[in-house]
């Protein structure tokens, strides 16, 4: 085969196989599209073949899900240029046709065209390290827990309005240190009916509520305790009291407490793994950044130094407003973009929603979301406003933290 012309591979990932189509310049189909399994033998005949072609070749496939990991770890190691191009790019791109035909082979050829369209701008795909990589899955999995952690609690917040009305509004939210239990969670599991508070005298709920809190490693408040008792009084309960509903509050606690239980352990991973993280210490230092959204913040961002600047930083989280002209139309009033990762966006609004609970005026970020609502704003312009500052900032300290790093390790000892 000629060595200096140029070659590229489209690749259609899907679970467990690919779809190869293989292009040259002037509507050369090298290969027509074949279908590879993610297996080891597969995967090695495939490279034998790329290598067999030989000559500059570029591999691109779609960044979607995380199907495409094995196959470009793979190509990468066998030392071939891969990129993995965003989704939305792919599906913009005009493969110079009218019909809108959509399967596995067409969408190979479609991603093996745009490699050639866009052959000297491709960006060169980098596995992750193995710890961000774990940081990201584990933060990825404490999100859809955190999901069905919601879901079981709204459950059991149905299930006391029949037997205790309203208990739930009683306690703080504070989490208990040990397990990551809500207090009101645990306390009804013990006093499941109102009957159970209410039977009794006020002293004598008191005692017992007080030797609960003792036992299960809550503080005890009689302020508390009476405003519990009041509240049983007051409330009217749907259900009886008998070991069938007992039954049923029992097991949506204890549901949603294996639940709190498992979220805990993953908050300490996530912590364990972040420490070792040499940005850890500069991220944990921002102003309001906490002990959660710290390592979720690091998992989602990875290695800053892959984005050229902080204005692509604040383009993957989606917080861009991307300026809309045509003719003499200027808009003036634009919509962020939300194109980029919706689970960066997320963690960042919440920093956000900290530091403006916080207001604390010496925080730059604060004072400028605050000048923005004083300039009558509405709460979503300056929180995004607010959020896109914050990401400018984080990619500020930490490339310069990094870099730092890297030139005392080039000091000879």
């Amino acid at each position: 085969m000629t060595n200096n012309i140029i070659t590229a591979v489209g690749i259609d990932v899907s679970k467990g196989k690919s779809m190869i189509a293989i292009r040259r310049p002037g509507g050369e189909v090298l290969r027509m599209p074949f279908e590879v399994k993610h297996n080891t033998t597969e995967l090695k005949s495939l490279i034998k073949l790329l290598k067999q072609i030989g000559g500059e070749m570029r591999i691109v496939m779609e960044h979607t899900g995380a199907y495409w990991y094995p196959i470009a770890r793979t190509l990468h190691e066998a030392g071939f240029f891969v990129s993995v191009v965003n989704a939305i790019l792919i599906h913009n791109f005009s493969d110079n046709s009218l019909r809108k035909v959509k399967t596995d082979k067409t969408d190979a050829l479609k991603i093996a065209n745009y490699a050639l369209a866009f052959w000297k701008t491709l960006c060169q795909y980098t596995p992750e390290e193995e710890t961000r990589l774990i940081l990201k899955t584990q933060s990825r999995l404490y999100e859809r827990t955190i999901d069905s952690s919601v879901v079981l609690r709204n459950g059991l917040i149905s299930l006391l309005d029949q037997t205790f009305p309203g208990i739930n509004k009683l306690f703080t939210t504070a989490y208990r240190n040990a397990s990551g239990h809500y207090k009101w969670v645990d306390f009804v599991r013990r006093f499941w009916h109102r009957d159970c508070v209410a039977g009794m005298s006020e002293h004598t709920f008191s005692e017992s509520y007080a030797k609960w809190c003792a036992h299960e490693g809550y503080q005890y408040s009689a302020v508390c305790a009476a405003r519990i008792y009041q509240a049983a009084k007051q409330t009217v309960a749907v259900f009886p009291k008998n070991d069938s509903v007992k039954a049923l509050i029992v097991q949506a606690v204890d549901t949603l407490n294996s639940v709190y239980d498992s979220l805990q352990v993953m908050r300490e991973e996530m912590q364990r793994l972040a420490e070792q993280l040499p940005e850890y210490e500069v991220v944990m230092e921002m102003y309001g950044v906490g002990a959660v959204t710290g390592p979720q913040l690091i998992a989602e961002i990875g290695d800053v130094r892959r984005f050229t600047n902080k204005a692509a930083l604040v383009a993957f989280a989606g917080v861009d407003a991307p300026p809309y002209q045509s003719g003499t139309f200027d808009s003036k009033s634009r919509h962020i973009s939300k194109r980029g990762s919706p689970h960066l966006r997320r963690i960042a609004f919440m920093i956000c929603s900290t530091i403006l609970q916080k207001s604390n005026l010496n925080n730059q970020i604060y004072a400028f979301m605050d000048k923005k609502r004083a300039e009558g704003k509405h709460f979503y312009v300056y929180m995004v406003a607010g959020t896109a500052k914050f990401l400018r900032i984080y990619y500020a300290r930490v490339v310069e933290h990094l870099n730092s790093l890297e030139l005392i390790s080039r000091i000879p000892t």
